[in-house]
């Protein structure tokens, strides 16, 4: 267990995803149940703003905007000396389960979508170094949880293209494959043609997944037509030589702090699996976490 900066007691599990937990600005430990160990986070959204409001989001006070600018030697300290004490010290054996006593990643996401950062290259860049600095092992994965709407950006490129050397992954979310779909469940009025786009561009500089939200709303699940037009988006890419490392295909593991909350639930195990089914006929490797 950790305290927060409140002072209580924190134990981390895979349904508390404190950005407070270990008591420091942007570096914060989870417990993944996809990655099954310890993710190490970096928020870099500590003001709660994103350019997207997806339904299901778990932060509070969530608003619109970017992240603030980042201070990169802090960032640098803080991110050295966390793995330090994960390499070294107590912290796995008194604070994480036995069975998830590894560390999996450093994980770009927090409380909103990291690519709005002015800084996005130079974290990168620092968190290169401090890897470097730490002997982190090479299959310690560097990886972004992104919306993909920023990755045109020149400086989000240049991340990526560093990321691809630092064992990196893509976790682009795509949670319907339409328009409507997405308007629905993100609050974004994002065109398909843009997230094509922007996909294809992560594709072709960092190894890429999918990372889908699928989930009730008002105890209705996703219609067969989400179905369809995500199956649809996905063969379209393959057909066209678009390499995807797969999809990792989730439910609602954490209580939404959004609105909608109230009106949202979690499916079955055997509807996450029917649907991964489906996908995994395309030639794809799927990976179902609820």
């Amino acid at each position: 267990m950790t305290e927060n900066h409140s002072g209580k007691t924190v134990k981390l599990s895979v349904v508390d995803h404190d950005r407070d937990s270990a008591n420091l600005r942007y570096v914060y430990p989870v417990i993944s149940r996809r990655a099954g160990g310890v993710s190490v986070g970096i928020n870099l959204n500590t003001n709660n703003a994103c350019n997207w409001r997806c339904i299901y989001c778990q932060v509070p006070d969530l608003t619109r905007g970017t992240a603030p600018p980042v201070d990169p030697a802090w960032l640098e300290q803080e991110l050295r000396d966390f793995l330090h004490e994960l390499l070294h010290g107590d912290f796995m054996q008194s604070r994480v389960p036995q069975d998830m006593r590894r560390i999996n990643d450093i994980a770009l996401s927090g409380n909103g979508e990291p690519t709005s950062s002015a800084e996005f290259g130079l974290v990168i860049a620092v968190v290169a170094k401090v890897r470097a600095s730490v002997c982190l092992p090479d299959t310690v994965k560097t990886v972004l949880i992104t919306n993909g709407s920023l990755i045109h950006r020149d400086t989000v490129q240049q991340g990526l293209r560093a990321m691809a050397q630092l064992n990196g992954e893509v976790w682009f979310k795509l949670d319907r494959a339409s328009e409507a779909g997405m308007r629905r469940i993100n609050d974004t009025h994002t065109a398909m043609g843009k997230v094509r786009e922007h996909l294809i561009a992560s594709i072709a500089l960092c190894p890429t997944w999918l990372q889908t939200c699928w989930f009730a709303v008002d105890g209705v699940p996703p219609s067969i037509q989400n179905e369809e037009d995500y199956l649809a988006f996905v063969a379209s890419l393959l057909r066209e030589g678009h390499p995807l490392q797969g999809v990792l295909l989730y439910g609602l593991a954490r209580p939404s702090m959004q609105t909608e909350a109230p009106r949202l639930s979690a499916l079955p195990k055997e509807k996450l699996e029917a649907f991964a089914r489906r996908i995994r006929e395309l030639g794809l490797t799927v990976k179902v976490s609820d």
